[in-house]
């Protein structure tokens, strides 16, 4: 059995937060890459749950910390909409991914995860080293107001 990372409770803050929600996409990932020796059925619905969960994340960040980060520092468009970039280059891969564990082709998919998580790992280093403490440090005041609207699962 695979052990999920806990997220965060959202009180702790954006880094630590969506640090811990990293993790977790990880350790669905590694579920799925563990589900492929038990077949397509395994790995289909391992799957499912890893990419419903990254591509909330995704959501998250465009939809909720990255609005609220350009809210109080205009300049942080930059580093927010090259993170964007790299969501839409991920969600392609996805794509492709979702298509080879829909026609059951598994060592397709895990290829596919593998070229993922050179880029996830690439992604997640910038959004941890730079744009969590930014996002933590910017949104003090204003963190309070988002925590309702961020899931606790």
């Amino acid at each position: 059995m695979n052990v999920v990372t806990q997220l965060a409770p959202p009180e702790t803050g954006p880094r630590s937060y969506f640090t811990t929600d990293h993790r977790r996409c990880d350790d669905e990932w590694a579920a799925v890459e563990a589900a492929a020796e038990a077949g397509a059925a395994a790995v289909a619905s391992a799957f499912a749950a890893f990419e419903s969960h990254t591509r909330r994340h995704f959501d998250l960040e465009e939809n909720l910390l990255f609005p609220a980060v350009e809210a109080v520092m205009p300049h942080a468009a930059g580093p927010t909409g090259m993170m964007r970039a790299e969501h839409r280059q991920m969600r392609g891969v996805l794509d492709r991914m979702r298509s080879a564990a829909d026609g059951g082709r598994i060592d397709e998919l895990l290829d596919l995860g593998d070229t993922l998580l050179m880029v996830v790992q690439q992604h997640n280093m910038k959004e941890e080293g730079i744009l969590y403490p930014m996002c933590e440090q910017s949104l003090r005041d204003t963190w309070a107001s988002l925590v309702p609207r961020l899931p606790r699962d």
